[in-house]
């Protein structure tokens, strides 16, 4: 068995651009390419124009080198140095050099098994690179589409009810091979997929058994045996299990679709489940459903949290599960936002406005994070983020979140965090809300609420509008509505800053 830890740039989320085989461009009848010596079957990577009479110092490995031959003197000695530098096949042109491709150039090819294709006047080369990029997109985008499938089958699997061997059966199904979860000792836990020969899983265990529990060791690795291609990849609880995949090849996607695999099965194993799994999404539930913060705190545990509002996906029902999966959560609430909500009320407590997680929209996914976990801008989603809040204080996290959330969608952004307030919070709190109050009785509640949105957009009609879910000219009448009651001018800065903070004393 041959063993290689898998190098970082591996861990990627994207899967890189196949290659594509010659064959593929030999089949472009647009082209008029023609094969003069060796296999068509040869992977190209990329496309490189050289007349250098020695291109080696110029190749990386794996291109299609196209030439004229304008520097061409020793046919022999240029294919010995093309091969020797990893091209995977030459590409020449005949014209205005040569009018035919030399003799001796095919010769050498054939001694070497490099493949030579004959590139015809009519043909730039310009457009035979340009067709194998266009092959490769085609084919990064079926991979794409084949890693995406993967990923809401694995999300799908593991929200079933044993979802670790129903993850280890989809991983198996997605790659075509087996997939093994190896205890700390080196004994299979758990298997799924078609039986592979003793040699392939003896050399799978002892790969497994390379990565072990040893701190700052390789999170994964590859190698052979069996006849197989074998992978291991270490699990994240910290309690030395690993997973294992063999296949009879793998793909550029192969490796992001076992790292979904990974991220799940460290979820599902890690030591926090079991009977206190139980316990803790319990706490997660009944806060949702109403209960008082101090109820569940100590079932949720002593670490401040991170409340996360959510709205996108792909529409699948697994969607929440796949996002609370890549940020590293089991506690999400994938409810319809009719939930009575954490202490039914907002930072204020007084249970009412949009912030309220009683008045979360439909579609809103809601989850819990640790402080320490960091949120991340997630493809397809929209995210708002609170801060860093203590469990007795989730009630005003799940607000700052539905806040932050509005603001990411007004503004197209990804990802918005809550601020903190700054000098707003250098003025006594009992004697700002007091005079908030006195300020802003004569709003009422839709009033108040149009107006923050307004502000806070910087006055902008039509991104209200989009917050708000109202038509623009209703934002026009409630601003001109707001600026009558209060007798102020809601052109002025200094106005504005007022209100500003006066809106935002809780």
């Amino acid at each position: 068995m041959s063993m290689t830890p898998s190098p970082p740039s591996e861990t990627g989320s994207t899967p890189p651009a196949p290659p594509v085989p010659l064959a593929a461009l030999l089949a472009r009848p647009d082209l008029g390419l023609r094969l003069l010596a060796g296999p068509e079957d040869v992977p190209l990577h990329w496309v490189h124009t050289s007349e250098m009479a020695d291109p080696y110092p110029y190749l990386l490995g794996g291109e299609l080198l196209m030439t004229a031959g304008v520097q061409l003197t020793d046919p022999a000695h240029y294919v010995a140095r093309v091969v020797e530098a990893g091209a995977a096949a030459l590409a020449f042109g005949v014209t205005p050099v040569w009018d035919t491709v030399p003799p001796e150039l095919v010769a050498a090819c054939d001694r070497h098994g490099l493949p030579l294709v004959e590139v015809p006047p009519r043909t730039p080369f310009t457009a035979v690179a340009r067709a194998l990029w266009r092959l490769m997109a085609e084919a990064r985008l079926h991979e794409l589409r084949r890693v995406t499938e993967a990923q809401q089958s694995l999300a799908a699997a593991a929200a079933r009810p044993a979802p670790v061997p129903a993850v280890l059966g989809a991983l198996a199904s997605r790659l075509g091979g087996r997939a093994v979860l190896f205890g700390a000792d080196g004994t299979e836990s758990a298997a799924a997929g078609r039986e592979v020969p003793e040699e392939a899983a003896r050399a799978l265990r002892e790969l497994a058994g390379v990565l072990g529990p040893r701190p700052g060791g390789p999170a994964s690795a590859s190698g052979d045996g069996g006849g197989l291609r074998l992978a291991a990849y270490a699990l994240g609880g910290g309690d030395g299990l690993t997973l294992g995949v063999a296949t009879e090849r793998r793909g550029p996607g192969d490796h992001t679709i076992a790292g979904v695999a990974v991220v799940l099965l460290s979820l599902l194993t890690a030591p926090h489940r079991g009977a206190d799994v139980t316990v803790r999404d319990g706490a997660l539930v009944r806060l949702l459903l109403g209960a008082a913060p101090a109820e569940v705190a100590g079932s949720l545990g002593p670490d401040p949290w991170t409340v996360v509002h959510a709205r996108g996906g792909d529409g699948t029902p697994f969607a929440a599960a796949s996002l609370a999966a890549a940020l590293g959560t089991p506690l999400v609430d994938a409810g319809t936002g009719t939930g009575a909500g954490a202490g039914a009320g907002t930072e204020g407590g007084t249970g009412s406005g949009p912030g309220a997680p009683g008045h979360a929209r439909p579609g809103t996914v809601r989850l819990l994070l640790p402080s320490s976990t960091a949120v991340t801008a997630q493809q397809g989603w929209t995210l708002g983020a609170s801060a860093p809040v203590a469990a007795p204080e989730l009630a005003a996290g799940d607000a700052q979140a539905a806040r932050a959330l509005r603001r990411a969608e007004a503004s197209r952004a990804a990802l918005v965090r809550h601020r903190a307030h700054g000098f707003a919070a250098l003025v006594d709190r009992d004697e700002a809300a007091a005079y908030a109050r006195a300020l802003l009785a004569p709003l009422t509640e839709p009033l108040a609420e149009t107006l923050r949105v307004w502000l806070s957009l910087h006055g902008s009609w039509d991104r209200t509008a989009v917050a708000l879910e109202i038509h623009r000219n209703t934002v026009r009448q409630r601003i001109a509505r707001c600026a009558a009651l209060l007798d102020r001018d809601l052109d002025d800065p200094d106005v504005r800053m007022e209100l500003w903070f006066a809106l935002r004393v809780p």
